[in-house]
């Protein structure tokens, strides 16, 4: 996964990095439509664009005005998208999540095909991970699905993406719909590790630890560099009061992660044991 991190609690409670921590938006329907109103998209990007260029450098906001005007009156579609995509990855560097899908979106109305409803699609779907509010959620939830829906009907086998559009919908009031899509994944790929992964938090959220067991057991054994999953299954033997398989499992992975964080939730599980 991309741009992944931990966060840890010290009281004990373990949280997923702000990508899982599931906010709660509103299922769209099956059939979104891709189609965006351009007075929509724009109203949404100056709501915050204002704040977003004044947290960049007086230099990359010289850029990214000269790339705007460049964007204004090109008529060439794949310079468009050079010139788009080049905005966006100011915004990205820049931490302005939301700024960046907006550019990549563009990008993708402008030159629709499975590249650039991808790349926008994960860029609202990174966008997506880190909001907190719950207005802009629900749209930027909206928005993965409709582009990476786009790739899935060409490329259904894409599971990495379908994985994805079920974690926007596992957020919903309705999470199962996005919980039978993780499943049916498993059953065509019982070893996916984004599925496994993802259902293992779950699991953890809902506070059944066993189950969670199970899959960051399936997950390490397939893939034992598979830090975080290493880690939670440590978290999850200390939930199920499977101490001293915790200890261990901590003991093991203090010695294959130099990571601050992690290191420093091994340290704050074991004092407890």
């Amino acid at each position: 996964m991309k741009k992944s991190q931990i966060i840890f609690i010290v009281a004990g409670l373990v949280m997923v990095a702000t990508l899982y921590s599931l906010p709660m938006i509103v299922v769209e329907n099956e059939g979104e439509n891709l189609s965006m109103e351009e007075d929509d998209l724009s109203s949404d990007f100056d709501s915050t664009g204002a704040l977003h260029n004044a947290a960049l450098s007086a230099e990359a906001q010289s850029v990214i005005e000269k790339l705007v005007g460049e964007m204004d009156v090109v008529d060439d579609k794949e310079k468009f998208v050079i010139f788009a995509d080049s905005v966006a990855s100011f915004y990205e560097e820049g931490g302005k999540l939301d700024s960046a899908a907006y550019f990549y979106g563009l990008a993708a109305e402008k030159y629709p095909d499975p590249n650039t409803w991808e790349k926008a699609g994960n860029a609202y779907y990174e966008a997506f991970g880190y909001s907190m509010d719950e207005q802009k959620t629900q749209a930027l939830a909206s928005k993965t699905r409709a582009y990476l829906n786009r790739v899935l009907e060409k490329n259904p086998e894409r599971l990495d993406l379908k994985t994805k559009v079920a974690m926007t919908y596992v957020s919903s009031p309705n999470p199962m719909q996005g919980i039978t899509m993780l499943r049916d994944i498993l059953e065509e790929d019982p070893q996916n590790e984004a599925a496994l992964f993802n259902m293992g938090i779950l699991s953890m959220q809902s506070g059944q630890y066993k189950k969670a067991v199970e899959r960051f057991e399936l997950l390490v054994a397939n893939n034992p560099g598979h830090i975080q999953g290493q880690f939670y299954l440590g978290v999850c033997y200390f939930e199920s009061k499977q101490r001293n398989k915790a200890r261990k499992q901590f003991e093991m992975l203090k010695n294959q992660t130099d990571d601050p964080q992690v290191l420093s939730g091994i340290e704050n599980y074991l004092e407890r044991l």
